[in-house]
């Protein structure tokens, strides 16, 4: 790998947030969770929570609408709630759920200056019941149609990107959010050894 190449992986570790995180609970089209990914790339976010309780475990997502993202975060898979949401409780200050609820706040509500997680549903159902309730609060995308639904990848794309705005603003991305030690470990996993050499 070049020496552009390197400097460019660290030039992303430098901008990538380790207080923003999306959840994805049975959402079934691996290329809709690829999409997601695409954008959680976009916006420098490394860590993605994918919970299935109803549905098998994702042995593969949609290459092609990912364009390889999967590669380059890291993806935590559980299938049990209570065991996802222990370990983003360690984490996350706040856990919103997107969901039409009376008491839904906004989106542009939400302050995401602080250690938030965001949980998206399945494409049919939502939110599960469960997860509503192990969680903080729900929130919604405002809109003005008939349809008051946004597909996943998009719903997740204009939230985190709502994010994204934020952040730059409070001037999250001139510094260096992850830990050396994190940084590190996913240079190896990235494929490079301590010396920043290639491993073949």
């Amino acid at each position: 790998m070049t020496p552009e190449r390197r400097k460019k992986l660290l030039q992303v570790l430098s901008k990538r947030q380790n207080n923003i995180t999306v959840v994805m609970e049975n959402v079934q089209d691996p290329h809709n969770i690829s999409a997601v990914m695409r954008t959680c790339d976009a916006v420098g976010i490394q860590d993605l929570y994918i919970l299935n309780t109803k549905i098998p475990r994702h042995k593969k997502f949609g290459a092609k609408s990912s364009s390889s993202a999967a590669k380059w975060l890291t993806v935590h898979q559980f299938t049990s709630a209570e065991e996802c949401f222990e370990v983003l409780r360690k984490s996350y200050e706040l856990i919103l759920t997107t969901h039409l609820a009376a008491d839904a706040k906004s989106l542009y509500e939400i302050d995401f200056t602080q250690r938030v997680a965001l949980v998206f549903g399945n494409e049919h159902a939502g939110v599960s019941d469960e997860v509503r309730l192990l969680a903080d609060g729900n929130f919604i995308i405002p809109q003005m149609g008939i349809i008051q639904s946004l597909n996943i990848s998009v719903a997740c794309a204009v939230s985190i990107y709502e994010a994204f705005r934020q952040k730059q603003q409070a001037g999250h991305y001139n510094s260096v959010s992850l830990p050396t030690n994190r940084m590190n470990t996913l240079m190896k996993e990235w494929g490079f050894n301590d010396d920043g050499e290639e491993i073949n």
